[in-house]
């Protein structure tokens, strides 16, 4: 999906930003100019006020306003938990950085928030390197070790960088980018820890996994323990971004590529219909050009693609599940596409191992 110019977004203040996905992104894009502006500015001073005591951010939020006063109502604390989920926490940093890069002068109110959410991001990762979905914990699936929507990822992306001082992290201290470097190197160890082995061979990860046991976890009904054909994808470009990769990280990516060449789908597209009720459905279908697809969840061991609808029961055809979960969840993805036909030879070329 393309995202919207950021200009636009940015125009219109964050509610298309916050309350979809794809855009979260979008307002890290701008020239560098522009985070010097007094819009800029207003927006980041709204941020500021949405952070957390804890230090981090709550998800899904409209942040083109300062908060109201039932937002930040104590009765209410469920829609203000600080997570990684959904870009939270990670994007405002990542967007008061570069306020702050732009307009040092006036930054001292960003940088302190920054550097809480900052701080927030190291106090949340569990011993044995992972991060969970909401810090402080809350009761449930939570408390996993969170790959899903590449929330982990997105946290050990902005560590790598500020701990190798890349802009616009330059006003963090060197205490803070030394903690960033140990945290990251956990969590490059968690990321070893929990690859799922298939007879002693290295595959992928699931989207979740049990923060003691490392096992492939449950999060929501429609979320089962699997392999993930989505999630997996964004792993294996942070492993290839490691600047000197060790010998386990290099078996641990050579293991992904192969399990995605092996389970990959060929000649089906994923699409939207209207089906024979009239309601806007969803289906795959035979397609010659259609571009290489995965499943977004696999049997553990079989590796045979899995559907699964709110009622937590486990189908092996999408149209089994019901109209609400097809049409409402991503049950196929093409992101490998791009790892296998442009990634992963150039990180073999980088490392010395191309041909």
């Amino acid at each position: 999906m393309k995202i919207p110019a950021p200009r636009f977004l940015l125009l219109l203040g964050l509610p298309a930003l916050l309350h979809a996905k794809t855009h979260w992104e979008a307002p890290l894009k701008n020239p560098d100019a522009w985070y010097a502006t007094a819009e800029a500015q207003t927006l980041a001073a709204s941020i500021v006020q949405y952070q957390t005591p804890s230090g981090g951010w709550p998800k899904n939020t409209d942040f083109s306003s300062p908060p109201s006063t039932d937002f930040l109502k104590d009765d209410v604390p469920e829609h203000r938990s600080a997570t990684i989920d959904n870009n939270a926490t990670t994007v405002p940093i990542q967007f008061l950085a570069k306020v702050i890069t732009a307009s040092p002068t006036t930054a001292a109110p960003f940088e302190a928030s920054a550097k809480k959410g900052f701080d927030y991001l190291l106090a949340a990762q569990y011993d044995n390197g992972g991060w969970p979905q909401f810090f402080p914990l809350r009761k449930g699936y939570y408390t996993h070790i969170t790959y899903n929507d590449d929330a982990m990822v997105n946290v050990l992306e902005l560590l790598q960088a500020a701990a190798a001082g890349r802009a616009p992290y330059a006003f963090l201290d060197q205490p803070r980018r030394d903690r960033a470097s140990a945290a990251v190197a956990k969590g490059i160890d968690c990321i070893l820890k929990t690859q799922v082995k298939q007879n002693g061979v290295l595959t992928v990860w699931c989207a979740q996994h049990d923060e003691h046991t490392f096992a492939p976890a449950w999060a929501r009904n429609f979320e089962p323990p699997s392999l993930s054909g989505s999630e997996s994808v964004y792993i294996v470009r942070f492993l290839m971004s490691v600047e000197k990769p060790s010998p386990a990280i290099i078996a641990s990516v050579e293991g992904a590529v192969s399990w995605f060449e092996k389970t990959k789908i060929t000649g089906q597209r994923f699409e939207f219909f209207t089906n024979a009720d009239g309601e806007k459905d969803r289906h795959i279908t035979p397609d010659p050009s259609a571009p290489l697809l995965w499943a977004r969840f696999y049997e553990l061991d079989t590796d045979r693609p899995i559907f699964i609808g709110r009622d937590r029961v486990i189908h092996y055809a999408l149209p089994d599940i019901e109209l609400e979960r097809r049409t409402g969840y991503a049950f196929y993805s093409a992101r490998a596409g791009s790892l296998l036909a442009k990634d992963y030879p150039r990180w073999r070329e980088r490392i010395g191992t191309g041909h």
